[in-house]
């Protein structure tokens, strides 16, 4: 049951990836980004990996989709109007139904070549929040210290630059 669900997941990914880039239209892109996302995070579930599931749902599929959805829309105020217009249910009932058959296609195939993918027993404590948590303060304590630093210069030195500008326009 998990192979299939994996091969669910990784066809999702695949036709929305695809949907992506195939779209003419900047808001169904991002929507179908959306559901790449959504579905590498069912990936990471099924590798025992919650956290970057997790991560994967709020900071990608959440928080940086609704800026690049702002700003999409912020850009196109002339297409309002036309695009709920274009949205159909059958189009949505049937990319979904596409990927079901897709999917149960290509584990068919998997299962009668051999070629199913297998989860080693110690996968189970890689993505877990307490191995990352372990790893970052141990092993990559020094990395991720600097980064931190070198973070919080560049967002004090953005802070100045943008000072500098706002009291130049002010002065003149």
């Amino acid at each position: 049951m998990e192979s299939y669900i994996f091969i669910l997941f990784a066809t999702m990914a695949v036709a929305a990836a695809v949907g992506m880039i195939s779209s003419r239209d900047t808001v169904n892109s991002a929507l179908f980004l959306v559901l790449n996302l959504i579905s590498v995070a069912g990936i990471f579930l099924l590798l025992k990996a919650q956290f970057l599931a997790v991560v994967q749902v709020l900071v990608y599929g959440g928080a940086i989709m609704v800026l690049f959805l702002f700003v999409i829309m912020l850009l196109n105020l002339s297409d309002e109007e036309h695009m709920l217009s274009r949205f159909s249910v059958r189009y949505a009932v049937g990319f979904f139904l596409g990927v079901i058959v897709l999917s149960q296609l290509l584990y068919a195939i998997a299962s009668v070549t051999g070629t199913l993918p297998h989860i080693h027993p110690e996968m189970e404590q890689i993505g877990t929040v307490e191995s990352i948590g372990d790893a970052l303060f141990t092993v990559y304590l020094l990395p991720v210290l600097v980064t931190a630093i070198l973070l919080t210069a560049a967002v004090v030195g953005a802070l100045l630059l943008a000072q500098r500008n706002i009291s130049g326009k002010v002065n003149k």
